[in-house]
């Protein structure tokens, strides 16, 4: 195959995600097809009698046991997944910086995130289901949604410090200059700080995060020592874009939708699961993994469409950055490197874009930029 470094490296981070998603759904399919679900159930049971568990915790117990085991098993597939994908591959490729140890710790910290917030999940799924057994996607859905929100806006002061350094900004006449761009995007006085990503590789990116009081904008140390001025400022011209057209409340937006969807196709399907699969009623936790394939799958159907979106709103930041700055020859060359340091991939194919891809390809984005002009402003 003849295929630059950008492509192969793109199409090995492509089949890492694939097979990432075939292990995860085939371990789900396998518990419920094998009956697995119902024996890793009744060993929940078993270690929650075992630990003496009082009689109103007992059913929190076995849930938080199930899931505990069932993140075991899947870490088993999940974990050389990960290290090739996140590690191996990003080394051979000459784009990271950190040593095995510092991606173990940072892997392990996501891990325990995750295995945190997977509890307090079913948690919630199985009190629903406890109480309103008819209606227990709905209850489900609205708590799962408030927590979306939630951590959408506690992201870059709760989540963000646990796996970066982050601090304001320091260089005084660049950080004035981005706050004058603010101002002339009609953007109200937000922060911006250094987010440090050198300790973990040698990309560099920008991004807009957080919602009311802890929205800031983010501007990695590979970026701030690498480009010049005006190139970081029609980066962020491009990231103030997204606040500016309310994207990351699109964004929410979506996700509370994807989250009812989800809910209701899941509670569709334990129903007709409940007999064929010998499950003592939909509250069983052996239904878990039957809940979450039907949520997956809805997911995966749904980002073909998520990733239109995103390509969208993506053209029209970029537009925005050109309007703003009225620099398309900073904007091409910051879009030349980044593309070249990150090893993006000039032209994927039209079904790449299709599954994998949230933003246009950079040929794209250059010869959009090739063809702006002050008159052409929208």
């Amino acid at each position: 195959m003849n295929e630059d470094k950008a492509a192969r490296y793109q199409r090995l981070k492509r089949w890492a995600s694939v097979i990432s998603l075939a292990w995860t759904a085939g371990l789900l399919a396998a518990l419920v097809l094998t009956g697995g679900t119902l024996a890793l159930r009744d060993l929940s049971a078993g270690l929650a009698r075992a630990a003496r568990a009082p009689d109103p915790l007992a059913p929190f117990v076995v849930v938080a046991e199930y899931v505990l085991l069932l993140a075991a098993l899947h870490e088993l597939g999940s974990f050389p997944i990960d290290w090739y994908g996140s590690f191996t591959l990003e080394r051979s490729y000459g784009l990271a910086t950190e040593r095995f140890g510092h991606w173990l710790s940072g892997r392990a910290k996501a891990s325990l995130v995750g295995l945190v917030l997977g509890v307090a999940g079913a948690a919630v799924t199985y009190v629903a289901l406890w109480s309103c057994a008819a209606w227990w996607w709905v209850a489900a859905g609205g708590v799962f949604s408030l927590a979306a929100v939630t951590l959408t806006m506690a992201g870059p002061v709760l989540l963000l410090p646990l796996f970066h350094q982050c601090r304001p900004l320091e260089r005084e006449p660049l950080r004035a200059r981005l706050i004058r761009l603010a101002a002339r995007a009609g953007v109200p006085a937000i922060g911006v700080y250094e987010w440090r990503l050198s300790d973990r590789t040698r990309k560099a990116n920008a991004a807009l995060a957080g919602l009311g009081a802890t929205r800031r904008i983010l501007v990695s140390d590979t970026l701030l020592s690498d480009y010049t001025e005006d190139e970081i400022e029609v980066v962020l011209a491009h990231e103030l874009a997204h606040h500016v057209h309310g994207d990351i409340w699109k964004g929410v937006a979506t996700e509370v939708g994807l989250i009812f969807g989800a809910s209701f196709v899941a509670s569709r399907v334990l129903a007709r699961a409940v007999p064929a699969l010998g499950l003592t009623g939909a509250a069983d936790v052996a239904g878990l993994p039957v809940l979450l394939l039907a949520a997956l799958a809805l997911g995966v159907a749904a980002l073909p469409a998520m990733n239109a979106v995103s390509r969208a709103h993506e053209r029209r930041a970029d537009r925005f950055a050109l309007d703003l700055t009225g620099n398309p020859a900073a904007f091409t060359s910051a879009m030349r490197r980044l593309a070249f340091q990150n090893l993006a991939e000039p032209q994927p194919s039209r079904l790449t874009r299709w599954l994998f891809s949230s933003h246009p390809p950079i040929e794209q984005r250059l010869d959009m930029a090739s063809r702006w002009s002050p008159g052409s402003r929208r």
